[in-house]
């Protein structure tokens, strides 16, 4: 390997320095200089290999070969929803998610899946292969295939890969995992980020895919560099709660498919499972009529979702009433409470306003305000809102609602788990409605409020 020289550079201004320091000397920044490594003679720099592999090359985009890359399944269909159809050969996919959330373990069934027809490793860093084989055992996995290797150096891991030459690998987690070259700590920015790029370069030279394992932050962004993020071709967060039955799968980023796409799976004693109809798990109601409860069809990546939104709204004994949101936008809501006093006549300033979205899903689309809107109302008047009702929609600051995207397969959804009616824009009305729903169309929020305590 090429010998490395140590330089410490801001992550301010970029200005790089022999030796570490308390301050920049150019920006006067204090504690940014993180630690990196320079190659002198290295494969890239000789142009003998690039970043992505082979040698750098000039071509007109005519010339360029769009063919689709070919993908292969990872034996879990949610999984390979989000992925945007299944794994591509040489992807580097970044998962990340809260301790215990599930990440370990849903790569750990893929692997063992995977492991029946192609080859696989799974190399962890923070268990010993004891816990591996205990935790497949336990969810009933196949275990004579997939291979295990406990190690944290990353020019071992690489070294023993290009031996086995796995189709799919698994780090688990980038966090543990430090290069040689440098003399920091593992977790630390430099050494996150230099594995990385190590695994993103030998991804890129060998075909194989890898899933990384990411810590997350207290605010639940994925911990070690920014860069990290940009390095990988797929960004998976998992979301909702550890102590709870449902686990939300999300891609934020996706150089190979849809971004915001969602995988539901339920966890279980034996592992995580996949929910084929997610509308079915969230729509667990009550079975007598509450108020402050409506169901709004929201739109999560490539295919619709029905979701019960709940409002309390109550008197307030503060200067200030609290407006609480899970699972929606806070500014939104104030927006729209103040719409729904200038447009509808209802004042809440002396009421708190709390709003929750059953079965931790997070809704942040503009489709949600009409179904707000309406479980505020019910509340607040204390009348439920019929079991069979379908709301959605935009509302606008001037008391408009506006249409919604794809407002024809939330229609069809609601069909098809049986609702009989729905409030929805003008904009997003069929030309026939769909068998058993009577579609109500509105342009106005005032005909809104009038159609739903007709």
């Amino acid at each position: 390997m090429a010998k490395a020289k140590r330089m410490y550079g801001c992550t301010e201004c970029g200005a790089t320095f022999p030796k570490w320091a308390g301050q920049c000397g150019e920006c006067g920044a204090w504690n940014t200089l993180v630690e990196s490594m320079i190659e002198a003679g290295s494969e890239a720099a000789n142009g003998r290999a690039s970043w992505a592999g082979q040698q750098a090359q000039i071509k007109t985009l005519a010339e360029v070969s769009v063919e689709e890359m070919p993908r292969f399944s990872t034996a879990s269909a949610e999984l390979d929803r989000v992925l945007g159809g299944g794994l591509v050969d040489g992807s580097v996919v970044l998962i990340g998610g809260d301790p215990g959330i599930g990440k370990s373990t849903i790569l750990l069934q893929t692997l063992c899946n995977i492991a029946t027809r192609l080859p696989a490793l799974y190399v962890t860093g923070e268990e010993s292969q004891q816990q591996v084989a205990m935790r497949a055992r336990r969810l009933g996995l196949p275990e004579d295939q997939l291979k295990v290797m406990t190690e944290t150096c990353i020019e071992v891991i690489i070294a023993t890969a290009r031996i086995e030459q796995p189709k799919v690998m698994v780090i688990d987690s980038i966090q543990t995992i430090f290069t040689e070259q440098l003399q920091s700590a593992p977790g630390g920015v430099s050494q996150v980020r230099e594995s990385a790029a190590l695994l993103v370069r030998y991804a890129k030279q060998s075909g194989t895919a890898i899933f990384l394992v990411g810590h997350v932050t207290k605010e639940g962004s994925l911990a070690g560099p920014r860069v990290l993020e940009h390095m990988v071709d797929t960004v998976l967060y998992f979301e909702g709660e550890s102590d709870g039955r449902l686990r939300l799968l999300r891609a934020v980023k996706n150089r190979f498919g849809a971004i915001n796409e969602l995988g539901v799976f339920g966890m279980t004693d034996r592992g995580l499972k996949e929910v084929s109809n997610p509308s079915a798990i969230f729509l667990t109601r009550a079975q007598e009529e509450v108020p402050g409860s409506v169901v709004m069809a929201t739109w999560e990546g490539t295919r619709p979702m029905l979701v019960e939104v709940q409002a309390l709204v109550d008197t307030s004994h503060l200067a200030n009433p609290r407006r609480v949101t899970l699972g929606l936008d806070q500014n939104r809501l104030a927006m729209l409470l103040a719409v729904l006093h200038r447009h509808g006549g209802i004042p809440t300033h002396d009421q708190d306003v709390f709003l929750n979205v059953v079965g931790g899903v997070k809704v942040l689309e503009t489709a949600s305000d009409l179904a707000l809107m309406a479980a505020v109302m019910s509340s607040l008047r204390n009348r439920p809102l019929p079991h069979d009702l379908l709301v959605f929609g935009e509302v606008g600051l001037s008391g408009e609602v506006r249409p919604v995207p794809s407002g024809q397969e939330r229609l069809k959804e609601a069909a098809k788990h049986g609702f009989k009616r729905a409030i929805v824009p003008k904009g997003n009305a069929p030309k026939e409605n769909p068998p058993g729903l009577q579609v109500i169309a509105v342009t106005r929020l005032e005909q809104a409020l009038d159609a739903l305590f007709e």
